[in-house]
């Protein structure tokens, strides 16, 4: 049961939310319906005596416009038809989850003034599981107004469900902007990002771990000395769970190097900035999906209205930026792990760990398929917020492009997770060639779990199977 009140909705909500086929079970607090409800008394008494943008104006650019009292009933409709204009793929299904409980929670801080009946249709969507057709293109970090528009439209019975419905119900006046003016649709992909590298990182412990053993490493890299001594917060935390996984209490076994390449000796330092990054990012996405973005916000302790640019997602954008190029430096040690797994001076192995005849390849091809993730997680690291949008002309004069940088934290995680796993397939065939003694560390359990699943068989052939059951194994390594 996921609590809905517009304060203590938590990034895991969303996830569940985003995972969850049909129903999903919300308690949505009903003092927080209350409170919505005074918000919407109050915008709809605040908008007979003095103006409030987008209830008695136009909106962008027609902000100075006036909407006549005889067309007040038609304008939230024509805003929501004006901005429904979304286009590209139609939004996963997940992701159209998570946008919509998000949006809920958001409304139900109690500062945007739409009415009672829109928030009970939408509340009513989510619980049922009911999806509208929501197209992903729309939105440049500013407010998610097209997605949004087409959801509320769903809601009044314009436009279709992909999924289930609800029975339509109006739209007053003020309820359209009131409902556009969030950025739910990006803020649900870049929670969902986040969390996925979040995982991500934490399964390249365990990885990182096995090549460790396979390679020899030398463990003084990990000491508590060593880290004390520049105790960045992720760095230190990288250092200690490598020192868990390895069991290195007491004095660990001596390494084969005195200093191991950087992709064994350096893990800390590189993946101490990704997990700092992702946690302030989770920090920011906690705020932002619990956050009155409306503009205007309507305040019922003040009794105004309050014209802001809480839309603009900079915080989001710029901590996305952030996430997406440490994450990439870490993947960046992982393909130079799998380098020095498949070269004899590091394992005493045959070159590319093959077995089989002399010229046999082994797992060759897994540098291949590891580099061109790589490049692909590259491209997905450039910065979003390099650029900036001049619309509706010229009144919005920037824009964060936050929603890009969603889409991009998206596809830098679907390129980590084969990066790693191309890892962990030449880590877990190393050890296997080695036989290598794990003892009792608690690697052991995560060696024996990947060994139950990949192919034993160490001849040329196919590696494709092994690369997607390594990719399977990553969430339940980040749980070792």
């Amino acid at each position: 049961m996921i609590r809905v009140d517009g304060r203590t909705l938590r990034c895991a909500d969303v996830v569940t939310a985003a995972s969850t086929e049909g129903p999903l079970g919300i308690d949505v607090s009903i003092a927080a319906l209350r409170g919505a409800e005074s918000a919407w008394k109050l915008a709809e008494e605040l908008s007979t005596r003095r103006i409030v943008y987008g209830r008695t104006t136009g909106v962008g650019a027609n902000k100075e416009d006036p909407v006549g009292e005889g067309e007040s009933p038609d304008h939230g409709l024509r805003l929501l038809r004006s901005h429904a204009g979304g286009s590209g793929d139609v939004m996963s299904p997940g992701q159209t989850r998570a946008m919509m409980l998000i949006r809920l929670n958001q409304l139900l801080a109690g500062r945007a003034g739409l009415s009672p009946v829109l928030i009970g249709a939408l509340a009513d969507a989510v619980r049922t599981g009911a999806l509208p057709l929501v197209h992903r293109l729309g939105a440049i970090g500013t407010g998610d107004l097209a997605p949004l528009a087409e959801t509320a439209l769903a809601l009044t019975g314009e436009r279709p469900w992909l999924t289930g419905g609800v029975p339509p119900v109006p739209v007053q006046a003020g309820d359209a902007l009131a409902f556009m003016s969030s950025n739910a649709a990006t803020l649900a992909e870049a929670t969902l990002a986040a969390m996925r590298l979040d995982t991500l990182t934490r399964a390249s412990h365990v990885v990182a771990a096995l090549t460790y053993i396979a390679l020899d490493g030398n463990p003084e890299a990990y000491a508590t000395p060593v880290h004390e001594a520049r105790p960045h917060a992720g760095q230190v935390a990288c250092a200690a769970e490598m020192r868990r996984l390895l069991g290195m209490e007491g004095t660990p076994k001596p390494g084969r190097r005195i200093q191991d390449p950087f992709g064994l000796r350096a893990f800390p330092q590189v993946q101490g900035p990704a997990l700092d990054a992702i946690h302030y990012l989770r920090d920011v996405l906690a705020v932002e999906i619990n956050a009155s973005t409306e503009n205007p916000m309507i305040s019922t302790v003040h009794q105004d209205a309050y014209h802001h640019a809480h839309f603009h997602t900079a915080y989001v954008s710029t901590a996305l930026d952030q996430v997406r190029a440490t994450v990439h430096q870490v993947a960046e040690l992982s393909v130079a792990r799998l380098g020095d797994l498949v070269e004899p001076e590091f394992t005493g192995l045959r070159p590319f760990l093959a077995a089989g005849p002399s010229g046999s390849s082994g797992v060759m091809i897994l540098e291949y398929v590891a580099h061109d993730a790589l490049t692909e997680l590259r491209q997905a690291a450039l910065p979003a917020t390099l650029g900036t949008a001049v619309v509706s002309r010229g009144i919005e004069d920037h824009a964060s492009f936050s929603t890009q940088a969603a889409r991009a934290a998206t596809a830098a995680g679907a390129a980590y997770q084969q990066v790693l796993a191309c890892e962990l397939v030449a880590a877990v065939r190393a050890l296997r060639m080695r036989k290598a003694e794990l003892v009792s560390l608690p690697a052991r359990d995560a060696y024996e779990t990947a060994a139950a699943v990949l192919d034993p068989s160490v001849e040329d052939r196919p590696l494709t199977d092994d690369i997607a059951r390594a990719v399977s194994l990553l969430d339940t390594f980040a749980r070792v």
